[in-house]
């Protein structure tokens, strides 16, 4: 079923009753089978300054789920033989510098683009500086080569973001413009919207919380990004963008993924699962489905359908509240329980939530001197790292602070969520200082940077 049909009726949502925990940022959890009204819960407020209660019409930022929606308006496009998903990128983006990376590349994280948003703290950015899709594009088209051997997953949101780009091109219109002509009106997502600008007012939107010293903070960034993370929608919108998707699956003749006869499915970074057209899927005898997570600045999303038409969605505007966790929980006792009452899900899964990771935070040598040892810079990326020694100890200096980097190896070094490797095994870490390094982050590896002389 192509979003310009009939769109998939909403049934009025009926509530299973909220879970009450006042002053607390709240998260929604819905439910609906495939011949089923939508049932949801919910707990918290959307705003705490207002006491506003979350509710069916509250809109979150969705974070990735939206890449599904993205991968989808390029095979419409494709369709409409506007554009080819086997067409080298830099055809369409001259400034691209890769090559033979294709559309299709970018939409199963087959391109080997490092994750642009990683490499902002390389290039000086803070955690509170604006920056814009338009920094983020010139990072990515400073790269030269893959990051990554030709084929192989590498999760890139930067890839999805180049995918926005390639639309607009096509399409002479915005990412917002082209989804809401080919998806929102006609499925009737009315609260759905691609945010391009941080001053956007988004109508009954949520704001993102984390708990601090017995209170809350904002997560929420002065930046909003055209692309995968910028969609807000409500739980009910979001219910009939799955419902197109369901259309379209059940409609299939034979056993394939939804789309897969235009973007197949491949093996992803979280095994057994494999990806698809922007859906991770579960292919496993017996729970056959396809779903996607979004995390962004401190707002998750979980949108899980499955072979039988069961959808789970799952919004949280709660930095501690993980909405796929919650969504993996619910799914799992309806497998053991298909009747369980929504409400003691939502109960159940809040209980079961993981705890925070452990800060650790190294203050033993806060007061020593370093000695600088050489400043080292990446074409690749703008800006220079430095690196010092204390007391027989290296440090990597990035936006002002500092790591300490613990050998792992013998010509190798971890801190801070990412690894430094040196092209030959020093003696110690007293020993002269290389002249070049490899620096890799989770989402951007194989960046080499080599020691200036000026």
């Amino acid at each position: 079923m192509n979003a310009t049909n009939t769109p998939t009726a909403c049934t009025t949502a009926s509530p299973a009753g909220p879970v009450d925990r006042p002053g607390e940022p709240g998260v929604i959890l819905c439910l609906r089978t495939a011949d089923g009204p939508l049932v949801h819960t919910h707990t918290g407020s959307a705003s705490l300054e207002l006491g506003a209660p979350s509710g069916e019409n509250t809109a979150f930022n969705v974070g990735s789920v939206a890449k599904q929606i993205t991968a989808y308006l390029c095979i419409r496009t494709a369709r409409d033989g506007l554009l080819a998903l086997d067409r080298p990128v830099r055809d369409i983006l001259p400034r691209f510098r890769i090559p033979d990376v294709t559309v299709g590349d970018l939409i199963q994280h087959r391109g080997g683009i490092r994750d642009a948003e990683t490499l902002l703290s390389l290039a000086g950015f803070r955690d509170l500086d604006h920056y814009t899709a338009d920094d983020l594009l010139q990072l990515a088209y400073r790269q030269r080569h893959r990051a990554v051997q030709p084929d192989r997953f590498m999760y890139s949101n930067t890839g999805y973001l180049l995918l926005a780009e390639v639309l607009s091109q096509v399409h002479g219109a915005g990412l917002q413009q082209v989804a809401e002509q080919q998806v929102f009106a006609p499925l009737g997502m009315a609260s759905a919207r691609f945010k391009t600008d941080p001053r956007d007012v988004i109508p009954g939107a949520a704001a993102s919380y984390q708990s601090a010293g017995g209170g809350w903070q904002h997560q929420q960034r002065p930046v909003t990004l055209p692309g995968p993370g910028s969609l807000w929608c409500t739980a009910a919108d979001l219910d009939r963008w799955l419902g197109h998707l369901w259309d379209n699956w059940s409609e299939s003749a034979d056993d394939r993924l939804p789309y897969e006869r235009h973007v197949g499915y491949r093996p992803s970074d979280h095994q057994p699962f494999t990806y698809g057209p922007g859906l991770y899927a579960d292919t496993r005898p017996g729970q056959v489905a396809v779903f996607h997570y979004g995390h962004e600045q401190g707002f998750s999303a979980a949108a899980h359908l499955t072979r039988a038409g069961l959808r789970i969605i799952c919004l949280s505007n709660h930095a501690g509240i993980a909405a796929d966790h919650v969504a993996a929980v619910a799914l799992a006792e309806l497998a053991r329980a298909p009747g369980a009452d929504l409400t003691k899900l939502l109960h159940l899964s809040l209980r079961r939530q993981p705890g925070p990771p452990p800060t650790i935070s190294d203050r033993s040598d806060a007061d020593t001197p370093h000695t600088p040892l050489g400043t080292y810079s990446c074409d690749e990326v703008p800006g220079t790292l430095r690196l010092t020694r204390s007391e027989s100890s290296l440090y990597l200096w990035r936006r002002g602070t500092r790591d300490r980097l613990t050998r792992t190896g013998a010509a190798t070094y971890a801190a801070n969520g990412y690894t430094l490797t040196v092209p030959t095994a020093p003696a110690s870490d007293s020993a002269p200082t290389p002249d070049s390094f490899i620096l890799d982050l989770d989402r951007a590896p194989g960046l080499h940077y080599r020691r200036r002389t000026d």
